[in-house]
């Protein structure tokens, strides 16, 4: 592997792990079911990110394929969440 590459993606997978233990404080302590469920997506992406980081580093493919498929089911489990709380609100 290049090591510039090698170098890049260590410091990209010290900063997304970071970021991942601050989105699950969030995600832990949020004051409101809107904060948690823009933490789990955010959370959900960062894993995204991470598994994208760990395919350039191991040229294994199908880790994109795992990575698609959360963001896809993410996506959908976010809406359906925020559709929840909307309904919610209403009545």
């Amino acid at each position: 592997m290049n090591p510039v590459i090698e170098v890049a993606s260590t410091v990209c997978l010290y900063i997304l792990g970071l970021a991942m233990c601050l989105t699950f404080y969030r995600l832990w302590q949020g004051p409101s079911p809107q904060d948690r469920t823009i933490a789990l997506d955010l959370f959900s992406t960062l894993v995204v990110g991470l598994l994208t980081i760990h395919a350039i580093r191991t040229d294994e493919h199908v880790y994109l394929t795992a990575a698609i498929a959360i963001a896809i089911i993410s996506f959908i489990g976010t809406v359906a969440i925020a559709l929840y709380i909307h309904r919610r609100g209403r009545h």
